[in-house]
């Protein structure tokens, strides 16, 4: 009887233990949540196809330390449904808050936040900042670009003639032009000088959805719908579809690095490309995992390139100097982070599934 008796107050003491780590684990007070990951390593797949040049022939620079890479999650308000995020010249990050038509604002050193209605209908999408040091805002709700004045607060609301083409991103080229795209199968620009909008039918119908620039200001977008990305002539309006060499792979973002390379999001086949302008040359490399599904793609400052991972549920690192991949899981399910965005040292991204903003300190 003892004997029964003693192994129950070991049970009940092993289950205190665990249940007293999980709670300290959890955020107290919507403070940050700071997690050194255990990175996944996992070798790089053969390359679904390859010309041209190898990833690493460029001049070298040191390779980070996947180790240093730490996860910070800050808390945002209750059912907002942070979508995008771009990181402020102060400092402090913007975050599009799909589900309550509000333009967020985070303080990393303190975690709070502070928030700016966009207008009746708001549907926030995507965010960047301006060569003027503001917001602007892709607002799908509202069939419009919006700019936010980030000392008055002021909204300003540019609306898109026509029909709602489903706004999703924008990016600046290089004469301070706001390009956009829309998901029903448009692209188009605002002047913001003048104001002045034009709407412009993709030439291959729905799904235009990331677009980036390249240091040099050219306009590139992926179409999800259609799996290509374009090139776009910024003097004469006119996309060039590109397709890369995997059929219906579901290009979905699209992210330049230092050398003007096009990095590509393959939503459908689990799959990051890349996209030489210059030589032409595709080269494609499957995510690690048995059910890979690439998100968004972001390269920063070394020329790493960051993905997010829906079918592992994870923040994906791939070195193209190695050809290797590293996964840092999330640590709760549903993370669903569906856009990156960087500074120096850091990479930032809203999970969706989670209302929090994902801060990845890269060393």
């Amino acid at each position: 009887m003892r004997a029964r008796v003693g192994l129950a107050e070991m049970r009940f003491a092993r289950l205190a233990l665990v249940l007293f780590t999980v709670a300290a684990c959890q955020p107290i007070d919507g403070g940050a949540v700071v997690r050194t990951t255990v990175p996944a390593a996992a070798p790089s797949t053969t390359a679904a196809s390859s010309t041209g040049s190898p990833a690493g022939s460029a001049a070298a620079r040191p390779t980070p330390d996947v180790a240093a890479v730490k996860l910070v999650e800050f808390p945002v308000g209750r059912g907002q449904g942070p979508h995008d995020v771009a990181p402020a010249s102060d400092g402090g990050v913007w975050y599009t808050a799909q589900r309550t038509g509000e333009l967020g604002y985070l303080d990393p050193k303190t975690g709070a936040t502070r928030m700016v209605k966009l207008g009746s209908g708001s549907a926030p999408h995507g965010v960047v900042v301006g060569p003027d040091g503001a917001p602007w805002i892709t607002d799908g709700g509202q069939n419009a670009i919006v700019r936010v004045d980030p000392r008055t607060n002021e909204v300003k609301v540019f609306k898109l003639p026509g029909p709602n083409v489903n706004l999703n991103t924008a990016a600046f080229d290089r004469f301070g032009i706001l390009w956009f795209t829309g998901q029903s199968g448009y692209f188009g620009h605002v002047d913001p000088t003048t104001g002045a909008v034009k709407v412009l039918q993709s030439p291959r119908g729905a799904g235009p959805y990331g677009i980036t620039s390249t240091p040099d200001g050219a306009i590139f977008y992926a179409s999800l719908a259609n799996s290509h990305i374009a090139s776009v002539d910024l003097k004469e309006d006119i996309a060039t579809p590109i397709d890369p060499p995997t059929a219906r792979q579901g290009a979905r973002r699209v992210w330049s690095d230092s050398r003007g390379a096009i990095w590509v999001s393959e939503w459908n086949a689990g799959q990051v490309g890349r996209y030489d302008p210059a030589s032409r040359a595709w080269k494609e490399w499957k995510l690690p995992g048995a059910n890979p599904m690439a998100y968004a793609v972001y390269v920063d400052e070394s020329d790493v390139v960051w993905l997010t991972d829906f079918g592992a549920n994870a923040i994906v690192r791939f070195d193209p100097r190695t050809e290797t991949f590293t996964s840092y899981p999330h640590a709760q399910p549903n993370a669903a982070v569906r856009q990156l965005l960087g500074r120096s040292g850091e990479v930032w991204g809203a999970m969706s599934g989670q209302d929090k903003l994902l801060l990845i300190r890269t060393r």
